[in-house]
């Protein structure tokens, strides 16, 4: 799984939507999910995560969430090597 830049291809998905309470995560709403998209790298996740997070300041129950797609195609794997 490597990438035209020699490193590995490490998937992250970013999405996000309203919470029912607080401090939980479960959504109010899952037809309205917001799926922001799916990143070859966590560092180009956390921008896209940072740009939703920003813009949906205003609504304390909105949150956006980062997932480790690689963990989960292939949990045994070590990252970093």
């Amino acid at each position: 799984m490597a990438v035209e830049d020699g490193k590995k291809q490490l998937l992250h998905l970013v999405f996000g939507g309203e919470l029912k309470k607080l401090g939980g995560t479960e959504f109010r709403d899952l037809d309205s999910l917001d799926i922001v998209g799916i990143y070859p790298d966590y560092q180009t996740a956390l921008g896209a995560w940072k740009a939703k997070a920003q813009a949906s300041v205003d609504n304390a129950h909105m949150r956006y969430f980062v997932v480790h797609l690689h963990r989960l195609l292939d949990p045994e794997a070590k990252v970093g090597g």
